[in-house]
């Protein structure tokens, strides 16, 4: 690919035209705190031109108070676009809102039913067209094929690019349908790699053919429409040695704009995340990325000064010549033609129904067995199995409602009992001896979630598989070698398909 050269600017005067000073808004997103109220900050700038807000559980009490919230903030600017996280399988935060019951797009992948996906897509766009929010930060079309991989796992359709593909176009037209806009994340694929880009930088090391079919379902986005892609922190020594996607020319000029010709908006992932925030810091962040080819950038924490920060780093560079007056304009035009798009998911009025079962039509679906044999295909679990769910810490970045797998059993069977347990025992010997005293005469079911990386799950398991051979392993997260049966995610709509199986009132 050919390096992007960029020519040293005019110098600007003190204060910019109003204009352009707008335009250097609009290519901001910003986070905020509170359920109630605009703070004085953000008033200021969504006036000056803000492009966008981006929601998070903070933010959220339930459904009339986000309508609320939303319309207070879209009467300040109609054309302002409001975003939040939605992919499913519990990575959303409108839990409190009544959001639809989905499973992760893993799930969907297993499933494979492009028709199914858009109803999952389409039920999750509807509610969010019911509270006036205009954009989904999502699908995920990342391919999950690296076992070490951290951050993408269940949130991915899959390894295989075709698959993925089939399963973004149906998920980017049902929200389209909408009149939603979708966001598919995270350009050019960040699942070949082994750490998480919220913690430091991430890199991928393969070549440029291995990681050419990590682009194809970004290809794939780009062809059914997708208004909105979002780039990964993550450097491609094969793409550009020296930077992240986020801020490199030749990932986001040459690659997304020459290769896959996406005229949409550019959106960076959180420029605090620490593979940014860490090395260059938010502010120098949001220059390089806007100078890369960025259209907007997000701002996530709710202190608005780190957004100010930003805002004027990108001014600063503006009047010292080191960012084009043009890339600037080219980039708040791209996010004034996509507010004016999908203004009217904005206004308030009927939205037609969803369908409410789709999302555990979905997770039942996808729950089957991984050993070949009788305890892979007919097992039942009888009244008062005792539940053991290992799983690990939730991610501070993704959205986690409390779900577990021993609530949904006994939901369905008050007579089971169990533990639920998210981080290393002090004592796990000690622990396995407990269960299995506790578990003496009932079944004994263990589950775990991405026991490969959490070492002390695996130990857990194998403990009291060892003390219980009749007992039945579960997988939570992605299948292992161990598991007999999998729910492929941790939504609760996942556990609860699961627990039905569990409990003998459905089969895999």
């Amino acid at each position: 690919m050919k390096s992007m050269q960029q020519q040293p600017q005019p110098h600007l005067p003190l204060d910019l035209p109003v204009d352009l000073d707008e335009a250097v808004h609009r290519c901001l997103v910003a986070g905020f705190d509170g359920t109630t109220g605009v703070p004085d900050t953000l008033k200021r700038l969504i006036e000056r031109g803000l492009g966008g807000v981006i929601l998070f559980t903070r933010n959220v009490r339930d459904a009339d108070q986000v309508r609320r919230l939303t319309d207070e903030l879209r009467a300040l600017r109609p054309d302002l676009l409001v975003a939040i996280d939605n992919e499913g399988g519990g990575i959303g935060h409108l839990v409190a809102a009544g959001a639809p019951e989905v499973p992760g797009s893993y799930a969907l992948g297993v499933v494979d039913d492009p028709d199914l996906t858009a109803r999952c897509a389409d039920a999750l766009a509807g509610h969010l067209a019911s509270l006036g929010i205009t954009v989904s930060y999502a699908p995920v079309a990342d391919l999950q094929h690296h076992p070490d991989n951290p951050i993408v796992r269940t949130r991915s359709f899959g390894a295989d690019p075709e698959l993925a593909a089939r399963h973004l176009r149906a998920w980017i037209t049902a929200t389209e349908a909408r009149g939603v806009a979708s966001c598919a994340k995270h350009f050019p694929g960040h699942g070949g790699t082994v750490t998480d880009s919220h913690h430091e930088m991430a890199v991928d090391p393969r070549s440029y053919d291995e990681i050419r079919a990590d682009v194809e379902p970004f290809r794939a986005a780009v062809a059914a429409g997708v208004p909105m892609l979002m780039s990964a922190h993550v450097v491609y020594p094969a793409l550009d040695p020296e930077r992240p996607a986020t801020l490199s020319r030749r990932i986001l000029g040459d690659l997304l704009r020459q290769d896959l010709g996406f005229d949409g908006v550019l959106v960076s992932d959180a420029l605090e995340m620490k593979a940014i925030a860490d090395r260059y810091g938010e502010a120098a962040g949001a220059r390089l990325a806007l100078a890369a080819g960025a259209d907007q950038v997000i701002v996530a924490v709710p202190d608005l000064a780190t957004t100010l920060a930003c805002r004027d780093a990108v001014i600063d560079a503006l009047r010292d010549g080191m960012l084009a007056e043009e890339r600037v304009r080219e980039a708040a035009g791209r996010v004034r033609k996509l507010a004016e798009r999908y203004a009217g998911a904005a206004e308030e009025g009927a939205v037609a129904p969803w369908d409410a079962d789709a999302g555990l039509d979905a997770a039942r679906r996808a729950v089957r067995g991984t050993l070949r044999g009788a305890r892979a295909g007919g097992f039942t679990a009888a009244p008062g199995a005792y539940v053991v769910d290992l799983f690990p810490p939730p991610h501070p970045a993704l959205n986690w409602g409390g779900e577990d797998l021993l609530s949904e059993v006994r939901a369905l069977d008050p007579t089971a009992a169990g533990m639920v347990l998210n981080e290393a025992p002090v004592d796990p010997a000690a622990l396995a001896e407990g269960i299995l005293r506790w578990a003496v005469g009932v079944p004994l079911v263990v589950a775990t979630s991405d026991a490969g990386l959490s070492p002390w799950q695996g130990e857990l398991r194998a403990a009291l598989a060892a003390g219980r051979g009749d007992a039945l392993l579960v997988d939570t997260g992605l299948p292992d070698s161990e598991g007999a049966l999998c729910s492929y995610g941790r939504g609760r709509v996942n556990l609860r398909a699961l627990a039905e199986v569990l409990v003998g009132r459905a089969a895999v």
